[in-house]
């Protein structure tokens, strides 16, 4: 006897036989999907329902109120664990605040000690001349009363011989005691000197062995690129970055196929750590080529997030800060009565790569600015899987652009009747600027544009979280995908990094690989 399927399993059943495997992830993650997500989604896929699958007035009028009703207490349930979750982060974040105020009430503690003992140094050269004066005055009385009183010359004689043999051995005795101690003083010092001396020589030979171990393989592979792909992947199968200094200036990692352990020890050596960007909103210049391939292999989901953030945000504010000073330029440009050929040729150019038609700068000024980076992370997150998803790993692409004549990668669930592709992008940096200049240039995202300006003009802070109803364009979910955005950004505190800045320097450093 078969059983009697539900509307919601048959629909399952038909999403398995159009292999739609959006639909299938999310029920082998057991996650539960209301009907009419599964119906969004078929339609998405172009799949039509039959008429058998319609829903009886039984169902109409008695199933689907208790299946609202269900997700009414599920989406209560979910608004209760977020509360949850935000008083336990309310807490942690009170366990920090006291942990400061501990660490700097030592700090002022240690500081009053300080000034304590320099204090009491201070008062041991008054003290030592109070007692200098106090003998000084009491020998004179004994000389004065002795050469007033008339004693016998012997005695005199001896009570002065005594004298000067105490005083003459003391003397001899503190002035061994300060030379002893200036001899063992002298010997630290000379010790001391010469450890100093040996780092100086070790320094010197790693700093010109990188220098020649990275020319070769550049020559190499030029040499090498007629050539199949066979010789680069034996060299990068055992990538090993080691990175000393702990001030890193700007690391640019070439295409070597690093594994995750590697990159998450390399963020280790330069102490790259998200609580300390969070504190001090300043991130280093480590820019990624790509994704590793294994990211997806982690089993810490948290870890697997932290990383993916690490990778990406040194790329959203580094472009982010060149759209600012670009910005600051045209402001200066625009209030210039006269401008030279240079500064010409520099506003043509923003005018084509911004896409603004008839030199209109007042549009070019709307357009050139910057995009929050929490909503860069969060829409980045979304369309690249956390930087696991085929389109990522294989094209660099990591907010789902579409194109219809550029390199690409097509979708695998693709319509016949469709020809678009995924934008494929040589590094990891060149699919962040793409998208920038998508949401600041393209007709779809016009109340973007308008939104922000108006927070511009009433001096508000441009925020993710103020921005994200304007994208409902970008994704064919519409509003669903907003909401999804603002869960991403809230769930993950992408927030406390809109104000993140690069630390500002201009040395690259060469890694060995």
């Amino acid at each position: 006897m078969k059983k009697k399927l539900s509307y919601r399993d048959k629909l399952i059943e038909l999403a398995y036989i159009y292999n739609v495997k959006e639909i299938q992830d999310y029920v082998k993650r057991r996650k539960n999907l209301t009907t009419g997500q599964i119906e969004l989604i078929l339609k998405k896929n172009k799949i039509i329902i039959p008429k058998e699958f319609k829903t009886s007035f039984f169902k109409e009028n008695f199933v689907k109120p208790i299946s609202k009703f269900k997700s009414n207490v599920v989406n209560y349930k979910e608004e209760k664990i977020k509360d949850k979750n935000r008083f336990f982060r309310r807490v942690e974040n009170y366990k920090h605040d006291t942990s400061r105020k501990v660490n700097h009430g030592l700090n002022n503690l240690w500081r009053g000690f300080g000034n304590a003992g320099l204090n009491f140094l201070n008062v041991l050269p008054k003290l030592g001349t109070t007692v200098f004066k106090f003998f000084g005055d009491l020998f004179t009385d004994v000389f004065n009363s002795i050469y007033n009183q008339q004693i016998d010359q012997r005695s005199a004689r001896n009570v002065i011989i005594g004298f000067f043999v105490v005083a003459g051995v003391t003397t001899a005795a503190f002035v061994g005691f300060n030379t002893y101690k200036n001899y063992d003083l002298s010997k630290n010092k000379l010790e001391i000197k010469k450890p100093e001396l040996k780092p100086k020589k070790e320094v010197k030979k790693p700093e010109v062995k990188p220098k020649k171990e990275v020319k070769k393989p550049e020559k190499e592979l030029k040499k090498e690129t007629k050539k199949p792909e066979v010789k680069p992947k034996k060299e990068v199968k055992k990538p090993e970055l080691k990175v000393k200094r702990n001030n890193v200036a700007e690391v640019i990692l070439p295409d070597l196929n690093l594994k995750t352990e590697t990159v998450i020890q390399l963020f280790k050596d330069v102490d790259y750590d998200l609580r300390k960007v969070r504190d001090e909103k300043l991130v280093k210049p480590i820019y990624f080529t790509q994704f590793p391939r294994d990211l997806d292999n982690l089993q810490s989901v948290q870890l697997k997030k932290e990383t993916f953030i690490k990778i990406v945000l040194p790329l959203i504010v580094a472009e982010n800060e060149k759209i600012v000073d670009d910005r600051e330029k045209l402001k200066v440009l625009i209030e210039k009565k006269f401008t030279s050929d240079a500064e010409k040729q520099w506003l043509r150019q923003k005018l084509l790569e911004y896409k603004v038609k008839k030199g209109n700068l007042d549009e070019l000024l709307i357009r050139m600015d910057m995009i929050p980076v929490s909503i860069a992370l969060a829409q980045a997150a979304k369309e690249s899987g956390w930087g696991t998803s085929r389109f990522a790993l294989e094209g660099n692409a990591i907010f789902g652009q579409w194109t219809w004549d550029g390199q690409g990668i097509a979708p695998l669930k693709r319509d016949g009747d469709k020809n678009h592709k995924i934008l494929k992008f040589p590094i990891l940096r060149a699919s962040v600027k793409a998208y920038k200049n998508n949401l600041n240039t393209h007709k779809s995202y016009l109340k973007f544009r308008e939104k922000r300006k108006s927070l511009r003009t009433k001096n508000k802070k441009i925020t993710g979280l103020a921005l994200t109803d304007t994208l409902k364009n970008y994704a064919q979910t519409g509003s669903e995908y907003t909401k999804i955005l603002n869960q991403i950004i809230t769930q993950n505190r992408l927030s406390d990094f809109e104000l993140v800045r690069l630390v500002n320097s201009v040395k690259q450093v060469e890694l060995n690989s």
